[in-house]
């Protein structure tokens, strides 16, 4: 009997002149779409798919005509890194990530030692698009006769087609270096905006020491839209892949994954110096491959494992020009592992993150907005 009562109220009230469903309809108050939470989610590359159970190493951009470019690791038998027989891919989009092309080969391996991995990407000044990837031999054993290579495949036409490839090895490390190897950490590379050296394109590189099988990280850098390239100074000492972002006054970040307390370093000349190397402490995680985003003029975002273990890809944010990162939002529960971030053109971001145990990986794209971020933060 009183369910009946309360319903009946409730009908009644409905049916009152000036009653509205939401009251911001009634006050002209109704929030915008951008303050409200979006976060979407889409599996690009299931278990399965296309004649994989490997899905890796995730490359997202958003380039100049507001399409999405996402590049990964097709893992054809095997978990495993090079020298193990992998292809790279390629999917586009047009509509912010809703929808997307069917994969392309961007360059296909052929077989042991003759696969290819780890794509990073970047847009030049002249619209070109490059991908950095490796290939050939693996990287810790990789040696001066039998290198793993560093590669570079040009695009003209925004991602849908591709050049033959240029091996950039050499310029990075030889035989008298004191290093013997050498690859560039997937996802973004950078292209600066401000001061002299606007327009130069970089890549962060972990290179392998002869006498330890311990990295260093080193940039390169081109001043052509990727037609010549020059090594900086170290930028890093006993770090591993490395993702780099331009502050507000042209300083360069590089943010460098450790086991522990991450690290990070500055260059105050576009790249080729580096100063004092440092670790965050408040952002402890796992060793693994992350990216950094610049939100807007004060905001920087950076996605990583919030965990000692390859789980909970979160969305740390800083305000203060990455000296201290706050507020991890989880984006990914459960196993996850590298991921790659853009920025879209109706101010939203995406994300594309990779999902699962040695078993088998997924690729998921996320997007998600600034007020998902706010809502869910501490």
């Amino acid at each position: 009997m009183a369910m009946r009562k309360l319903l009946f109220l409730i009908l009644v009230a409905m049916l009152l002149p000036g009653c509205k469903k939401n009251d911001t309809e009634s006050t002209g108050n109704q929030p915008s779409a951008a303050d409200q939470p979006l976060c979407d989610s889409l599996c690009l590359y299931a278990m399965g798919d296309y004649g994989s159970q490997f899905w890796r190493i995730p490359a997202l951009l958003c380039l100049d005509d507001g399409s999405l470019l996402a590049v990964n690791d097709k893992r054809k038998y095997s978990y495993k890194d090079l020298p193990e027989d992998i292809d790279i891919v390629y999917r586009r989009s047009t509509d912010l990530g809703r929808t997307w092309s069917e994969p392309q080969t961007l360059i296909e391996g052929t077989g042991r030692k003759q696969g290819y991995g780890d794509p990073a990407l970047v847009q030049c000044a002249n619209g070109d698009v490059l991908c950095l990837f490796a290939g050939h031999n693996g990287y810790f054993a990789s040696t001066a006769a039998d290198p793993i290579c560093v590669y570079l495949c040009r695009s003209t036409d925004r991602g849908q087609t591709w050049s033959d490839t240029v091996n950039l090895t050499s310029l990075i490390w030889d035989a008298s270096s004191g290093y013997h190897g050498a690859f560039v950490a997937s996802g973004n590379g950078l292209r600066l905006q401000k001061g002299p050296h606007a327009g130069r394109i970089l890549f962060a590189a972990a290179v392998l020491r002869n006498s330890q099988n311990v990295s260093d990280n080193f940039v390169i850098y081109s001043d052509d839209n990727g037609l010549t390239w020059q090594r900086s100074q170290k930028a890093y000492t006993a770090g591993d892949e490395a993702k780099l972002m331009e502050l507000a006054d042209g300083t360069v970040l590089i943010s460098v994954r450790r086991s522990g307390a991450r690290g990070y370093n500055h260059s105050s000349d576009g790249g080729q110096t580096w100063g004092t190397q440092g670790t965050w402490p408040e952002m402890t995680v796992n060793a693994c491959n992350g990216d950094m985003l610049r939100l807007d003029e004060t905001t920087l975002l950076h996605s990583v494992p919030n965990s000692m273990q390859r789980e909970r890809v979160s969305i740390f944010t800083s305000g203060d020009e990455g000296q201290s990162w706050h507020s991890p939002v989880l984006l990914c529960a459960g196993p996850s592992v590298y991921s790659s971030l853009t920025l879209l053109p109706d101010g939203t971001i995406g994300c594309y993150v990779e999902k699962g145990p040695d078993t088998g990986c997924e690729l998921w794209f996320y997007r998600f907005n600034t007020a998902w971020l706010r809502s869910h933060q501490d």
